[in-house]
């Protein structure tokens, strides 16, 4: 591997294209800060602010910290400023971020695909219940998600955390964030490969490195070995998907530059074949790319995703083969598509005999109580932990096999179940108004009211349908890759006033239907119509599909009437 050093630059072996106007890229000597983003990187490292929260910002409370750490390098420390309460969706746009801010931090755990043992849950609730109000979101990124938390306490927070082997750091941030790590990785039957150590190795060498934390921009990392394709690879600007050599068994492909937001782009793929050992060189080697080519000047462009684009994937190969890995890659048929990324929900038998059993919660809402009761009932029953999935749900890993309907009772008692309706099961949402700068509309507690009403409309649904509802246009919930993707906006009601609402995406996917949503043209829903809009196109979709037809297949083909909502047809 070439020097990878924070200042370092690349050997130049191979012809790599110059973008028509210069992008801030490293490797062509392109260093000036060309925003405010570029410039507090390069006068101070991130990674130096943990020091000044732990002696000085936690000591002196929030008025002492500095405007450029609490803007921008609080987030390497997994921390943001939340979202001040009353400011409506409208104002989103047209105040300054401070004016946004409120003095409470919202705060990431990161858990990278490790299992949570149940002193690490009880620890998780405890923190939800003493310091977040008993907040504590499970994310779509293996992530626990609190809330009101005061820079007081983080220290104590930080101590907890490292007690039971886990962290916040570089939770946000143009770093490398959290990891999606399959949640039946070692366990599963069908486990092509376990990659769990390769994962392990990448955190080691890639947190807390300056190496890495000065990227152009966030930078996201999947990984899995499991034939379900559960981590969204698609949408993450590296993934190691599980794959087969005809003559070298079982390694990894690897896909880049997928990503969403408003340029949305699936992930392009390599097709080799890689040994798990080599997992972690091949990482540093895309994440140096980014590094040093990545495009600085403009934000909205400083994702993998624009350079692999620009570049075309062989010309991406060629130069992570020939500047950073020093070999060549083995050419290998990438893995067949699943027809739908698992979720795990359920009660499954692992290869050692025991049981995982996937819970869903709400909208990936839990609460402290709920993670402390999930610690007591791990330990209960003598399971080995959970995991946290990529699509806010959690899997037990490990429950014996005696105990399983115990287990399955247990958790309806606080709050969690393993048998969820379509609606509860495949329903996501981002954070929302209630906490984010970004965010213009209601999400959690509207995507719930939606849950309920569809659950009582629909309650013996036949075939799956997936509903992800976001708040701005950024997609942390993927609504691009839904079958019914809801993004926030402000919309007019019928009387003209404007109020809550959502632009729509329909037939969205991953996996072997993997595409982008249909977008009715100038079609929005309110947020108060919504329960009868959503009920209307499903009802359409049950009376008009042919047998055995997807949601996603019939959208594609359905006239518009049935999905606007103009016309209901009778269902059958």
């Amino acid at each position: 591997m070439p020097d990878l050093r924070f200042d370092s630059q690349p050997p130049r072996h191979t012809e790599v294209p110059r973008p028509k106007r210069a992008e801030g890229q490293w490797s062509f000597g392109l260093r000036e800060p060309l925003n405010k983003n570029e410039q507090s990187k390069k006068d101070n490292d991130p990674l130096n602010v943990r020091d000044r929260i732990l002696y000085t910002y936690s000591k002196r409370g929030f008025d002492s910290i500095d405007p450029a750490d609490l803007g921008g390098r609080f987030r390497w420390m997994g921390l943001y400023t939340q979202r001040k309460p009353g400011i409506d969706g409208g104002k989103t746009g047209a105040l300054e971020e401070h004016e946004l801010d409120d003095r409470f931090f919202m705060m990431r755990v990161r858990t990278d695909g490790q299992i949570l043992s149940a002193d690490a849950l009880r620890t998780l609730g405890a923190i939800s219940t003493e310091f977040a109000r008993d907040t504590a979101d499970v994310t779509d990124r293996n992530n626990i998600q609190y809330h009101w938390i005061e820079v007081e306490n983080v220290p104590t927070i930080w101590e907890r955390l490292d007690a039971v082997g886990l962290t916040t750091l570089e939770a946000c941030g143009d770093s490398p964030r959290p990891f999606l790590g399959s949640p039946v990785a070692g366990i599963a039957k069908d486990e092509l490969i376990d990659g769990s150590e390769a994962l392990l190795e990448i955190k080691r060498r890639a947190l807390n490195n300056p190496a890495f934390s000065n990227l152009p921009r966030k930078f996201k990392t999947a990984l899995t070995g499991h034939p379900s394709h559960d981590v969204a690879p698609e949408v993450n600007d590296v993934s190691f998907v599980g794959t087969v050599h005809p003559e070298h068994g079982p390694g990894f492909d690897v896909w880049v530059g997928g990503g969403l937001s408003t340029n949305p782009m699936l992930a392009q793929k390599l097709g080799v074949w890689i040994p798990t050992e080599q997992v972690p060189d091949v990482w540093e080697g895309v994440a140096g790319i980014f590094r040093d080519y990545g495009y600085r000047r403009l934000r909205s462009r400083a994702r993998l995703k624009f350079l692999v684009a620009d570049w075309g994937v062989e010309k991406f190969r060629e130069v992570l083969e020939n500047e950073y890995l020093g070999t060549k890659l083995v050419t290998c048929d990438s893995p067949e598509v699943p027809q739908h990324q698992g979720d795990h929900i359920g009660v499954h038998e692992q290869k050692d005999g025991n049981f995982y059993i996937g819970v869903a919660p709400v909208v990936g809402r839990t609460a402290g109580p709920v993670l402390t009761g999930l610690g007591e009932l791990v330990e209960k029953h003598g399971a080995q932990g959970a995991r946290l999935t990529a699509y806010q749900k959690l899997v037990v890993i490990g429950v014996p096999g005696a105990n399983v309907d115990a287990f399955v009772a247990d958790l309806e008692t606080i709050g969690l179940t393993a048998n969820p309706s379509n609606w509860r099961r495949r329903t996501m949402a981002c954070t929302g108004i209630e906490f984010c700068k970004l965010a213009i509309v209601d999400t959690k507690d509207r995507a719930t009211a939606l849950i309920g009403v569809l659950e009582n409309r629909f309650p013996d649904l036949d075939s799956p349908i997936s509903i992800n509802v976001n708040g701005c246009p950024n997609a942390c919930a993927r609504t691009q890759v839904a079958d019914i993707g809801l993004k926030g906006q402000l919309v007019l009601d019928d009387d003209g006033n404007q109020v809550e609402g959502f632009q729509v995406h329909l037939g969205g996917g991953l996996g072997l239907g993997a595409n982008f949503g249909r977008k009715l043209r100038a079609h929005k829903v309110t947020s108060a119509g919504l329960d009868d809009y959503v009920t209307t196109v499903v009802t359409n979709y049950l009376a008009d599909r042919e047998d055995g037809e997807l949601f996603q297949t019939w959208v594609q083909r359905a006239d518009e009437v049935l999905l606007n909502g103009e016309k209901t047809l009778e269902s059958i």
